[in-house]
């Protein structure tokens, strides 16, 4: 029996397992992605069966999530964080992105771990994802230098409380393809199955790489029910793998990817209600927005697509910026998700390249805990 010690954290609408890199090599997965680390992993989070009922995953794309943390050798940086996206139904784990709602809870985590000093009013923890080499910072109140263990912070799609989290992503254009706009295009068009014409879209690539369609081109207005939007699903899982050969994230005979690039549509604002029932009116946000997650419609938006949106809403030609028009603000984009409204704070430089991308969040321990991994399932997964 492996015994794998553990914490749980909230960030945001999602909850990740945070392991210790360590304990980690200590169990024989020292080598990173690939081999034992994804065996542990699925084995822990009972992956194989799709309601992981004999493990820890919670059955769904934004709580089958886990963080390996380790302090960083790289100057000016607290720590270094690999995201795991674990599979359901599946033995499968992919590396191949980040998750911004993890990194808010690794921001947290880090300071109660003793990773990063806190200091009086607040301490801002310098994070590099390995996944992508994204650099991203987390603000957290630190009164007095104490580490709070509960605040008054919510996010869209969710009623409960947590300590206030401002999560910066760094220069997040081109991480994975050099640049924000792969193709050099505002607008590239896929071709999909049954539809010889092809369907316009935006392949951007910033907090990770997005492929973007207009609602309006697939019968959608981008203000439904996830539980209607999952009708879209199998047409854009099929635009998903059109993206990445388009962008060069995969080979024609490389296996498909259910993570990256991130798939949804986008249309101008309208009056919706949310999945808490609450109306939001179309003079309250800048531009509807629905996300896919893996293989099922995201109940809110994964704070990478919301990077990436707020950086194609600023590149002139591009599908979000035709559809956000008439935002108030430039450097403002307020995104009408499932779930609420989300906005994106953008700094720019002089030259009007996008430096920052800032989200607000909410991030929470729930337990510290000991995974018991059955060595028998460790060697069958």
């Amino acid at each position: 029996m492996l015994r794998l010690p553990a914490t749980l954290m909230r960030g945001g609408t999602s909850k990740c397992w945070v392991f210790d890199a360590e304990v980690m090599s200590a169990a024989g997965a020292a080598g990173g992605p690939g081999g034992r680390l994804d065996t542990i992993l699925a084995s822990a989070f009972g992956a194989t069966d799709p309601r992981q009922i004999d493990g820890v995953g919670g059955a769904t794309s934004t709580t089958s999530k886990a963080v390996i943390v380790r302090p960083s050798s790289e100057p000016g940086v607290d720590i270094d964080y690999l995201f795991a996206q674990v599979g359901i139904g599946t033995a499968g784990v992919e590396w191949a992105s980040n998750c911004g709602n993890c990194a808010t809870a690794v921001g947290l985590y880090a300071l109660r771990a003793g990773l990063a000093k806190p200091v009086h009013p607040a301490t801002t923890v310098e994070m590099r994802n390995e996944n992508t080499g994204v650099r991203l910072s987390a603000t957290v109140p630190t009164p007095g230098g104490v580490v709070p263990e509960l605040g008054e912070a919510t996010v869209p799609g969710s009623l409960a409380l947590g300590v206030p989290v401002a999560l910066g992503f760094r220069d997040p254009a081109g991480a994975n393809t050099g640049a924000l706009l792969p193709t050099g295009n505002g607008v590239d068009r896929l071709e999909l199955p049954h539809r010889p014409a092809g369907i316009d879209t935006t392949l951007v690539d910033a907090g990770a790489p997005a492929v973007l369609a207009d609602a309006a081109a697939l019968g959608s207005d981008a203000l439904e029910t996830v539980g209607d939007f999952a009708a879209l699903v199998p047409v854009l899982t099929a635009l998903r793998r059109g993206a990445a050969l388009r962008m060069g994230l995969a080979a024609p005979h490389d296996p498909v990817s259910h993570s990256v690039p991130k798939v949804g549509v986008v249309a101008p604002p309208g009056d919706y209600v949310t999945s808490l029932g609450e109306q939001v009116a179309a003079v309250d946000y800048d531009l509807a927005v629905r996300m896919v997650s893996m293989h099922a419609p995201h109940p809110a938006i994964g704070l990478t697509s919301a990077v990436a949106l707020a950086a194609a809403a600023l590149a002139p030609g591009t599908i979000p910026a035709k559809l956000a028009g008439n935002r108030p603000i430039a450097t403002l984009l307020r995104l009408g998700t499932p779930a609420g409204v989300v906005t994106a704070e953008v700094a720019l430089d002089d030259t009007g390249t996008v430096r920052t991308v800032t989200l607000h969040r909410a991030a929470r321990a729930i337990a510290t805990a000991e995974l018991f991994v059955p060595a028998l399932l460790q060697e069958s997964v």
